[in-house]
């Protein structure tokens, strides 16, 4: 049985960190920083390229009104977010995107995703803070995938028990978020 007394509280998981991997961590959170309120814009939306020739998965990536499945990714690492964009656009999902935790909860609550991809550790608020609000604030519990480079099995129990959808622990290969994406947006 998961005690969840002796798990830290949602916000704290740098705690758990090696003090070498914190400062990595938070040297890499206060560059993101700069560097997101420099270049990235409050929203991403982004649309399918439009392609004339047949993709098999684009034909899933499509809504029920014909429109494309629309997918949020929140994290605060612009490399894995362009990574996540191009392999997702490439199946014809329309991408939203946000840098941290606070934009990515409000993005949730006014762009009403199908589907979250959401990073456990972000800047401003963590992933876990996010999914509970997420699983609190909404009617229908949006789809989430968390992403982290945690390999701490309570974090994994602690997510599961707030209702994530799946739980990737980085680095993954595309192919393993795809075949999650695909699964958890088909009708």
């Amino acid at each position: 049985m998961n005690d969840f007394r002796r798990f830290p509280p949602p916000g704290l998981e740098e705690d758990v960190m090696p003090t070498a991997k914190r400062s990595k961590a938070s040297a890499k959170r206060s560059a993101a920083k700069k560097t997101s309120a420099k270049a990235a814009p409050e929203a991403e939306p982004v649309s399918p390229p439009d392609d004339s020739g047949a993709q098999p998965a684009a034909a899933a990536a499509s809504g029920s009104a014909g429109g494309a499945k629309r997918v949020l990714l929140v994290d605060d690492d612009a490399e894995i977010v362009e990574s996540m964009r191009t392999v997702l656009e490439s199946r014809g999902y329309e991408i939203l995107v946000a840098r941290d935790g606070n934009q990515g909860l409000a993005m949730a609550e006014t762009e009403d995703p199908d589907l979250v991809v959401l990073d456990m550790m972000m800047p401003k608020r963590s992933g876990f803070l996010v999914l509970e609000k997420l699983r609190r604030s909404r009617p229908v519990p949006v789809r989430v995938i968390m992403i982290t480079a945690n390999e701490g099995s309570r974090h994994k129990a602690y997510a599961e028990m707030l209702g994530v959808d799946d739980y990737i622990r980085k680095p993954f290969a595309m192919d393993r978020l795809l075949e999650s994406v695909d699964r958890l947006l088909a009708d």
